[in-house]
């Protein structure tokens, strides 16, 4: 099987440009793509605070660090970005209705045989690829905050998706020198997010209930189960309205052992969305988080 040489990546956020840098660290071409010249400055320079990390650990030499920022193009226009190249990745925000919208405009810019992969913990591929004329070429890769590090992308098939897009999406993990789940079912939050909802909404109840304090429940999860982070601290980390979200669909789905507990819901209204606002589970204005109320 060819290698894949080139990648549209459809949005400069968190992750979008996470898996750019990803891409251009293993040696492939990558236009990074978003609506406004003011995301994509911010995105490249996500990329670049990156790599500089990179070379003061001495992972990376400052002129291969140069390289892998060279690879990637930075652009507004994504009809020019997918125009060419081996395979796209869609990552805008979890909306079913914007996903479908972006891959219309992929699906009319982008050449024959062109791999389209949305980024989504969640949502189905087959809903994302009724959108286009071709859905035996529309798969899902979920890859994990933060990208770079991350070694699981969890591939998902749509019913139409082909086994060449399949091949193609392993592929690209393997040139990334990551490791692939493969759900075989497309169902409401796959293997990843189905059980670490599950999880956390558990642990938030255990702390309503008074079982046991927030910094409890996040040491137990660390040390007992060797987590890098406890369930709270990474809803904190990826955001708790991203989190609220992922429960509601999977309450749609699945019934009201997904239903989210009020603490979270008063959190999100409150606007306490976790690291990006300041605030969640933890509070962050000192010099280390403490627990809320």
């Amino acid at each position: 099987m060819s290698e894949i040489k080139s990648v549209a990546v459809i949005g400069a956020g968190t992750m979008g440009n996470g898996i750019a840098q990803s891409c251009a660290m293993a040696g492939i071409s990558v236009a990074l793509v978003d609506t406004q010249e003011g995301f994509l400055q911010r995105g490249m320079d996500t990329v670049k605070t990156s790599l500089a990390r990179f070379v003061k650990s001495q992972k990376l030499t400052q002129e291969a660090s140069d390289a892998v920022f060279a690879r990637i193009k930075a652009g507004t226009s994504l009809k020019d970005a997918v125009a060419d190249v081996d395979m796209v990745i869609e990552v805008v925000p979890e909306i079913i209705d914007l996903k479908q919208k972006i891959f219309r405009q992929i699906d009319e810019a982008a050449k024959p045989g062109t791999i389209m992969a949305t980024n989504t913990s969640q949502l189905s591929i087959t809903a994302i690829a009724s959108a286009v004329s071709r859905p035996e070429d529309v798969i899902g890769t979920h890859f994990f905050n933060p990208a770079v590090l991350m070694k699981l992308v969890e591939v998902i098939c749509g019913i139409k998706t082909s086994e060449r897009t399949l091949r193609m999406a392993l592929e690209l993990t393997r040139q990334l020198g990551k490791e692939a789940a493969v759900c075989k079912r497309d169902t409401v939050g796959f293997i990843t997010t189905r059980a670490a909802v599950a999880l956390r909404l558990e642990c938030i109840r255990m702390y309503e209930e008074g079982v046991a304090s927030i910094e409890d429940i996040d040491r137990a999860m660390r040390l007992g189960f060797n987590y890098p982070m406890g369930p709270l601290e990474l809803n904190d980390f990826n955001g708790l309205d991203v989190g609220l979200n992922n429960a509601l669909s999977l309450r749609d789905a699945y019934g009201e052992r997904f239903a989210p507990p009020q603490s979270l819901t008063a959190r999100v209204k409150a606007g306490m969305l976790g690291r990006k606002a300041g605030a969640g589970w933890y509070d962050y204005s000192g010099e280390k988080p403490k627990a809320t109320k």
